[in-house]
This record gives C-alpha cells, structure tokens and sequence, in this order.
C-alpha cells in the first residue's frame, strides 16, 4: 500500500518539486497545504501516513502546527523540513513533537528513506551545521575548560541513552555500578546544560560528540 503524505509548504513551486519527486517513488500525495492551519483543517478531514512540512512560513509556522496537532490529540508524524541552519530549531521541532527534521538540501535518497522511517514510527533528526553551535557552547577541548570535554567513558554513555537505554541497562552493559552511572549521567546533563536525557542527546547529536 503506498504512504499517504501530506505536502505543507507556501511556496507552490517547492510543494510542485516535491510532489513530483515523492510521486515517481510511489508515494502518493494525499492533500497540499501552504500554511500550518490549513494542514490543521484539512487534516480534520482526511487522515495521512506523514505530514512533510517546511518550518518557516506566513502565519503558522510548521512548528506551531506541529504543537496545535499535538495538543488536539492527533499523532500524525510529522517530518520537518528546511534551508536554515539553526541547531536550535531541532530541539523545538522535537520538543513540540516532530517525529523527524531534515535540511532542504538533503539527497533525495535521504527523504524518501526519511518518510519510510518515519511513517514507520522511527525518530530521524538529521544533526544541523555545528559551526555556529560550537561557538555558542564552547565544548571544545581546546576552547573549554577542562569540565567541558567528553571522556571516552561518557561518550559511550551517552551513546546507549540516544539509544533509549536505562541506567540499570547501561551498567549492565559497560559493567558498572549503577551508582556509577547516575553519576556519570549527571555530569553530562551539567557539562551539556540540560535538565533531562532528551534534550542531552539532541544537544550532543547537533554537537556531534555522539
């Protein structure tokens, strides 16, 4: 059965592009949207397998739609897309309950394979330009001090929660105390600035520590 994808972009000719491209891969293109209510109100007439939306329009932006849909219960996945480099648009797509958030540019491969994934119940957050993110943060060895840098022991660590691991689980893996382990998670979410795994993970994914 071919996905059924919902196209949402204000620019006609970049939902024509996408169409095209998602149709000779035999998705089929369900409904086209240029602004998040319309996605809002059409959804409330037909269902879809996945909502391809831009993040930056006129009016309600993607990532408002994204938050408005979940806030009335509909779970849709939705994959994000965009042309800016902002790291921190992925940790408000995800906070806002987007499945997944991939760069414009991005091979066609990559969000064909993106929607599959997607439409599958995957996660898929395509890490941003860290340039910009690095600068912010400082995370660098060689511009930090020492309390910022990542030992191999947490890099590993915070692998295995980016993997949903427990600490029980993860002190069974690495064979350590679990003691050990909420020690060590602490000292990663201080060193990235965060209060709970998720943000921790994204945070180091845009960093690419992970």
């Amino acid at each position: 059965m071919s996905l059924q994808v919902a196209l949402v972009d204000d620019q006609a000719l970049v939902r024509a592009g996408l169409r095209a491209l998602l149709e000779r891969s035999g998705i089929t293109i369900a409904f086209e949207s240029e602004d998040g209510k319309t996605l809002l109100d059409q959804l409330s007439m037909q269902s879809v397998d996945v909502v391809l939306s831009d993040i930056r329009m006129p009016g309600m932006d993607g990532i408002a739609a994204v938050q408005a849909l979940r806030d009335r219960h509909d779970n849709t996945p939705v994959l994000l897309l965009t042309t800016f480099d902002d790291a921190d648009l992925l940790l408000r797509a995800t906070e806002a309950g987007a499945q997944g958030f991939l760069l414009k540019d991005a091979a066609p491969e990559d969000l064909l394979e993106a929607i599959v994934r997607v439409a599958g119940g995957d996660t898929l957050l395509q890490p941003v330009s860290t340039a910009p993110v690095r600068a912010r943060y400082r995370f660098h060895a060689d511009e930090s001090p020492p309390r910022d840098t990542f030992g191999k022991r947490e890099v590993e660590i915070l692998r295995l929660i980016a993997g949903g691991y427990s600490n029980r689980e993860i002190a069974r893996s690495l064979f350590l105390a679990e003691g050990t382990v909420k020690n060590y998670v602490s000292a990663i979410l201080d060193k990235l600035g965060t209060r709970d795994r998720t943000r921790a993970v994204l945070k180091a994914i845009t960093l690419r520590i992970i």
